[in-house]
């Protein structure tokens, strides 16, 4: 799952220096008592027995650890062997419980983000709301925790990051000479030096504009910076905290006096992280985050915009449901949202339709085409438009993901992409029922996803703890034989010859995506010129367009602007080739049944499979009467190593996916630095013929091929780091079940009573899972014979 954690990616601790570290305290069980009174009782109950069932869990292992520790304190040489067990059990303990789910929340201005998001929270105003303009001008993000107050963090740009904006401010600030009056006017106009204006004036003050860079890093901002670059807000109560919040997240509009200190730094803010206190309706766990449709100027906002998209596991994209469908804004949202499966740990797209109170009856009923029966009320339009929409939608949405996605992706499996919510109607209920504006619906859809997620993890967990906790017990055993040991000579050798194959799977799987590439390639020849003439051409010709056409070149081809959306001339010049090559790269990083080869997991899941199976025959062979605890943590670690690769897989193909435009911005920056400087007559012609001339020179030099090859470079540089990872940790771990080396089975502490109570945790495991199958069973039964809730709660 995207969720996974790299265990191969990453050493438990070095030996040397964390060796007798201590493991970190457990949580108390009040606080972890307080962790779910987000879910129904039922879910608590299933939930409760999987926290007791890891508590328990990491409390044999912390039990285990101080007794290796206590056996070996005084020893000059520790052997390898108990070195890795040592490390192997520390890792385990400090593992964390849960890694946080994310689920982003994405749209337009005024599409209802914060909204949602308030409603969610069950705090009616906590974020900044206004139907009118951008309200939220920063990533922000909503958890639950276990502190006693609410509490905010502010996270600021250090001093170079905003040397670097600063910087770029004042080149665009940079007047052309000898321009016309209309031309001055327009210039005046630009989006982006608006925005570079009111940024300076809200930083340094009133003139601040008319100075150069020198002059600037000079001036003293009119804000107080903390040498942390983090602020940090507290409060008993919610609306207390959103008080304070407010003046750093709410976009301060232009021309606007000074404002207070808090408004005087917002330039620099970056990330704004809220925790709640002990939620009742969103669990620990999930991370609610808000994002702004286009990114930012400053490289290193925006390179946090796409890395936050890219970790959200769960995209929502949210729409103003009056709004055209089509629409080119919410269009290049939903392509985002949809790379955002390609490259980053998205598995979930849905469609949330937003103020779905809205109706003009009259007009409704005038258009109306559906059935015969008539409409008596405006809640009864209300229904049934929204339902007639969801499905139309439903119905879209899929279609576009079957085109950009495998068709075993499990955002396709679900039957509902599409939700109706109205975060005015939850409120009032002037209207609708609670369970009609259909936020309980995505509250439940929150609960499903981290309950699922938790039960995997217990499950994973004790299976690995219990995996060491064998072989931990047959190092401290005195009576086995030396000699019945299990061989494992046999089993190097074959698994040599396993990677050996893994590598030709692997070369096979990766070459389904040469011939999409060179496709691609030749399409991306042929349209380049159209596509960056499209990218060119604004409806007002070069009014205004000429600051906004430097603020892409000054952040070498990429500009987030508030009106204009997001430029991006790399991705678009290689668009024709993602458009080849989006099929068949979803289907390498899908995680389904293997088919025709196609698919990258499913050889490694071959290979383990493969391997154990191996250990399975040699030990029948050789005889096991001693050794079955030694071949059980050899199945198992195999399954943690190669387990672990996933989470591995899935971070590498973000930069591979991006190589193709990064490599393209790469080539293209000394065009996008030539356009920047240009100034005087007729600039934004000139800047255009450079960036028309330099890309043309680049494409006849093999600008399109050189991209292609630093693609196929990095899968090449995937697979050696997958062979490299397995090779490595699994000699690693056949080296503890061989009875040859530097006195590996040194004598340790008595662990048996560790083992046997780990054991019966491992058999718990099913007895947990039956148990709340049967709960889900029950309710999905009360649920269905309950009487639903229907009509107005109001007249």
């Amino acid at each position: 799952m995207a969720e996974t954690e790299d265990f191969v990616g990453q050493e438990p601790h070095p030996v040397d220096d964390d060796l007798f570290k201590e493991p970190m305290k457990k949580r108390r069980r009040s606080d972890r008592d307080q962790r779910f009174r987000a879910f129904p009782s039922v879910e608590q109950s299933a939930l409760k027995e999987y926290e007791k069932l890891e508590s328990r869990t990491r409390r044999v292992l912390s039990n285990t650890y101080q007794k290796l520790i206590q056996s070996v304190f005084l020893d000059d040489s520790i052997p390898n062997g108990v070195k890795y067990l040592i490390n192997r059990l520390l890792a385990l303990i400090e593992k964390p419980s849960l890694d946080p789910i994310y689920i982003g929340l994405f749209g337009s201005t005024g599409a209802g983000k914060s909204s949602l998001i308030n409603a969610i929270i069950q705090q009616a105003m906590f974020l900044p709301v206004s139907g009118e303009s951008i309200c939220t001008s920063c990533i922000v993000q909503v958890s639950s925790g276990c502190c006693e107050q609410y509490e905010a963090k502010i996270h600021l740009l250090s001093d170079q990051e905003w040397k670097e904006e600063l910087k770029n401010l004042t080149k665009l600030l940079h007047r052309p000479e000898e321009l016309g009056r209309e031309e001055e006017d327009a210039w005046d106009r630009a989006d982006a030096v608006e925005e570079a204006i009111w940024k300076l004036q809200m930083f340094y003050g009133n003139g601040a504009a008319r100075k150069n860079y020198e002059e600037l890093l000079r001036a003293k901002p009119k804000g107080k910076i903390p040498t942390s670059r983090v602020i940090t807000l507290k409060a008993e109560e919610a609306g207390e905290l959103s008080l304070k919040l407010d003046p750093y997240i709410r976009t301060q509009r232009r021309g606007w006096d000074e404002g207070s200190a808090e408004t005087q730094i917002w330039p620099l803010i970056k990330l704004v992280e809220v925790t709640l206190p002990k939620s009742e309706l969103i669990p620990e766990g999930v991370v609610l985050v808000d994002i702004p449709g286009t990114g930012d100027f400053n490289s290193k906002r925006d390179e946090m915009w796409r890395k936050t998209i890219d970790k959200c596991s769960v995209i929502w994209l949210l729409s103003d449901i009056e709004r055209v469908p089509g629409g080119r804004a919410h269009e290049d949202l939903l392509n985002e949202s949809i790379k955002a499966c390609q490259r980053g740990f998205c598995r979930d797209v849905a469609l949330v339709l937003t103020k779905t109170d809205k109706l003009h009856l009259p007009e409704y009923l005038r258009e109306r085409q559906v059935g015969s029966q008539a409409i008596q009320s405006q809640r009864e339009a209300v229904l049934e438009r929204n339902e007639m929409i969801k499905l139309q939608r439903n119905k879209v949405l899929k279609e576009k993901l079957k085109r950009k996605l495998p068709a075993d992706s499990r955002v396709l499996e679900d039957s509902e992409l599409v939700y109706t919510v109205s975060a005015q109607e939850y409120w009032q209920q002037a209207l609708l029922t609670e369970e009609e504006t259909e936020i309980p619906k995505l509250r439940e859809y929150i609960r499903r996803r981290l309950l699922d997620k938790k039960r995997r993890m217990a499950t994973k967990y004790v299976t690995e703890a219990f995996g060491l906790l064998l072989l931990t017990d047959s190092f401290s055993c005195t009576d086995n034989l030396p000699n019945e040991y299990l061989h494992v000579s046999g089993l190097r050798r074959f698994v040599e010859e396993e990677i050996q194959l893994l590598e030709k799977a692997i070369d096979q799987c990766f070459a389904h995506i040469v011939q999409p590439l060179q496709e691609g390639v030749q399409s991306a020849r042929s349209s380049y010129r159209r596509i960056l003439g499209a990218c060119l051409v604004r409806s007002r010709g070069n009014q205004g367009f000429h600051q906004t056409l430097k603020a892409v070149c000054l952040k070498n081809g990429i500009y987030a602007s508030r009106t204009l959306g997001r430029i991006d001339l790399n991705e678009a010049i290689t668009q024709p080739i993602y458009e080849q090559i989006d099929p068949v790269f979803g289907v390498i990083f899908r995680s389904g049944k293997p088919t025709d080869g196609s698919a990258l997991m499913p050889h490694i899941d071959a290979f383990k499979h493969s391997l154990q199976e191996k250990m399975t025959e040699i030990g029948i062979r050789n005889g096991w009467k001693y050794d079955s605890y030694k071949k059980s943590f050899l199945i198992q670690e195999i399954s943690a190593i190669l387990g672990g690769l996933e989470g591995h897989i899935l971070r590498k193909k973000r930069r591979i996916y991006e190589s193709l435009s990064t490599s393209v911005q790469n080539d293209l920056k000394p065009c996008y630095e030539e356009a920047a400087q240009i100034t005087g007559k007729k600039a934004c012609e000139r800047m255009k013929d450079v960036l028309r001339r330099g890309l043309d020179q680049q494409v006849a030099e093999g600008m399109f091929e050189r991209a292609q090859e630093r693609m196929q470079h990095q899968f090449h540089q995937l697979k050696n780091g997958i062979t490299e990872k397995v090779k490595g940790s699994i000699t690693t771990m056949l080296t503890l079940a061989s009875s040859q080396g530097d006195g590996l089975y040194k004598e340790l502490a008595d662990v048996k009573s560790e083992y046997k109570e780990m054991e019966k945790l491992h058999r718990s495991l099913r007895e947990v899972a039956e148990n709340a199958l049967l709960r889900r069973g029950m309710q999905d039964f009360l649920l269905r014979m309950s009487p639903s809730k229907s009509g107005p709660p109001k007249t």
